[in-house]
C-alpha cells in the first residue's frame, strides 16, 4: 500500500548496472567449474589440444610448411585462437537467460545485462588463455615475433564482434522456436570449422573455392590478422571492412529481434521442448 521510492543520478544507475553485469559476468565464468582458475585453465586445454590436433594433422600429411614464411605453430594459432574466441562467443551469447527465464524475475536482471556479462565473461576468458599460451610458447619453445600486435589484436576482437552478432540473432531466434535455434548454431559452428579458412590462407585459393568461403565474416578476420602478424603475407582476397559491417547489420537485426520477443515474452515459453 505505501511505497518509497528513491530517485537515482544517471552515475549510481549505471554503477548498479556494472554491479549486476559483474556479478553475473562471474557467474558465466564459473559455469564450466566452481573455480574460475580451473576454469580458465580447462578453456586452455581445450585450445591446446586443438593446436596439437591441427599440428600433427599438417605433419602426417607432410605439409609442414605453410603458405606464408615464417612460424609453422604461429601460423596455427592464428586461426585457432580466432576461430575459438568466435564459436564461443556465438554458444555463450546464444544460451543466455531469455526474456521469460526464471532469473528475469528479479528486478536488476535483464536480457541486455545477461548479453552483456556472457560477452565479458567469454572475451575475459579466452584472451586470457591465448595470452597465456602465447607467452608459454614465447618463454618455454621460441621467441615470437607479431609485425603488427595492435591491428592483430584488433582482428581478434573483430572475429569476437562477429560472433557475438550472430549469437544474439540466434538468441532472439530461440525462444519462438528452441530446436531450430540449436540445430542452426550447431550447423553455424560445425560449419565454421572448414569455412574460417583458419587451415589455408585466401591468397591460395583459386577463384571457384574463395566463392565458398567469402560469405563468412571470421574468414577475413582470420586472413587479415594473418597480415598483421607475418611480414611476409600482405591479404588480398579478404576485406577488412566486411566483417565489420556485417556484424553491425547482425548486431541490429538481432537486437531488434530481441526487443520483440522481449515484448512477447510468455511464461509458458519456458515450457517448450
Amino acid at each position: 500500500m505505501f511505497g518509497h521510492t528513491q530517485s537515482r543520478s544517471g552515475w549510481s544507475k549505471a554503477i548498479a548496472m556494472a554491479e549486476v553485469v559483474y556479478h553475473n559476468s562471474v557467474r558465466d565464468v564459473r559455469k564450466t567449474h566452481n573455480n574460475a582458475v580451473l576454469a580458465i585453465l580447462f578453456n586452455m586445454l581445450q585450445a591446446m589440444i586443438m593446436l596439437a590436433g591441427f599440428y600433427l594433422f599438417f605433419a602426417v600429411l607432410g605439409v609442414r610448411r605453410a603458405a606464408i614464411r615464417g612460424d609453422f605453430l604461429l601460423y596455427i594459432m592464428s586461426g585457432i585462437f580466432l576461430f575459438m574466441t568466435h564459436i564461443k562467443a556465438v554458444a555463450a551469447i546464444s544460451a543466455t537467460d531469455g526474456p521469460a527465464s526464471p532469473m528475469m524475475k528479479h528486478a536488476p536482471m535483464t536480457t541486455t545485462i545477461a548479453i552483456i556479462a556472457a560477452m565479458i565473461s567469454t572475451l575475459y576468458v579466452q584472451t586470457i588463455s591465448m595470452f597465456t599460451i602465447l607467452l608459454l610458447y614465447h618463454v618455454i619453445v621460441t621467441p615470437i615475433v607479431i609485425i603488427d600486435p595492435v591491428g592483430a589484436f584488433a582482428m581478434y576482437l573483430l572475429a569476437f564482434f562477429t560472433g557475438a552478432a550472430v549469437g544474439i540473432l540466434f538468441l532472439a531466434i530461440k525462444p519462438w522456436s528452441p530446436r531450430l535455434c540449436q540445430i542452426l548454431s550447431q550447423i553455424y559452428q560445425r560449419a565454421n570449422m572448414i569455412a574460417s579458412g583458419k587451415m589455408f590462407v585466401a591468397n591460395t585459393l583459386p577463384g571457384f573455392m574463395l566463392a565458398m568461403f567469402d560469405w563468412n565474416p571470421l574468414f577475413h578476420a582470420i586472413d587479415q590478422a594473418r597480415g598483421f602478424i607475418f611480414i611476409n603475407y600482405n591479404p588480398h582476397n579478404s576485406s577488412l571492412t566486411y566483417p565489420v559491417v556485417v556484424g553491425f547489420v547482425l548486431l541490429v537485426i538481432g537486437m531488434m529481434g530481441e526487443f520483440v520477443t522481449r515484448k512477447h515474452a510468455s511464461a509458458s515459453w519456458s515450457a517448450r521442448r
